[in-house]
């Protein structure tokens, strides 16, 4: 789909007319007529303002020229997955996983190994074969060659070594020893708790990148423990296979 017919479709779909499209990225009436006829296309700051406005990448915008690949962990890129800046503006170098508001959540190659061959192991493709793969391929990629310049010198994961330390100074019942923390999409672990009360309540946002683990309940019955935590919060819950019958042990205000 070219440009033209990208900016048409979203203006159509937001119910816009060109003259309060035109309003909204500061430009003539004209100069929206011109992109939806193929004439002209937006600069690159008018791009910025229709991905704000859009809620879509600037490279969908464009027509989708390129196959946008996670510069951390090499993962295909759709606009659901992309990371943002800390202004909340798309950054389509990284996935939500990788980056979240202005951070960077790996500094281990071999941490972030670990996490994506669990999800690249099936019945074609080893957990041997999908090692060696991500070995190859990360070395290659821009956030790794360029990892002592983007580096914080330690601060995230001094972070996150503080989080591990608060929830296992909690003490949960049945509750593993946390050992590490990943990056977890809100979307993929938002879970809805049933209260007293009746009320089924969830506490994260779907948008948001959390910290995070899984871990297997000694209590058996193919529950386990989920772990979630940010700058102002630690959630603890148990849950059945594929997050069935969610229950929250403990929610607390950092």
């Amino acid at each position: 789909m070219d440009t033209r017919d990208v900016i048409l479709n979203l203006r159509t779909k937001n119910g816009l007319s060109q003259e309060e499209l035109a309003e909204k990225v500061f430009v003539t009436r004209q100069a929206v007529s011109r992109w939806e006829n193929g004439e002209t296309v937006p600069n690159t700051e008018t791009l910025k303002l229709l991905s704000r406005l859009f809620n879509v990448s600037i490279n969908t915008l464009l027509g989708a020229p390129h196959q946008l690949r996670c510069q951390c962990c090499g993962m295909p890129l759709e606009d659901s997955i992309i990371s943002r800046d800390k202004d909340g503006s798309f950054n389509e170098d990284y996935c939500k996983w990788c980056f979240a508001d202005g951070t960077y959540t790996y500094s281990n190659m071999d941490d972030l190994i670990d996490v994506c061959v669990t999800h690249m192991v099936n019945e074609s493709f080893s957990e041997e074969q999908a090692r060696a793969y991500m070995k190859q391929l990360l070395p290659q990629l821009g956030y790794w060659k360029r990892y002592e310049q983007l580096s914080d010198n330690g601060q995230f994961e001094a972070f996150k070594q503080e989080l591990i330390e608060e929830i296992n100074a909690l003490h949960v019942n049945g509750l593993p020893r946390v050992e590490k923390l990943n990056a977890l999409v809100g979307s993929y672990v938002n879970l809805a708790y049933r209260l007293p009360s009746g009320v089924s309540v969830q506490f994260l946002n779907d948008q948001t990148t959390y910290l995070g683990t899984k871990l297997e309940s000694p209590f058996g019955e193919g529950r386990c423990f989920g772990v979630l935590a940010n700058m102002d919060f630690i959630l603890i819950s148990t849950y059945g296979e594929g997050g069935t019958d969610p229950e929250l042990v403990l929610y607390k205000k950092r």
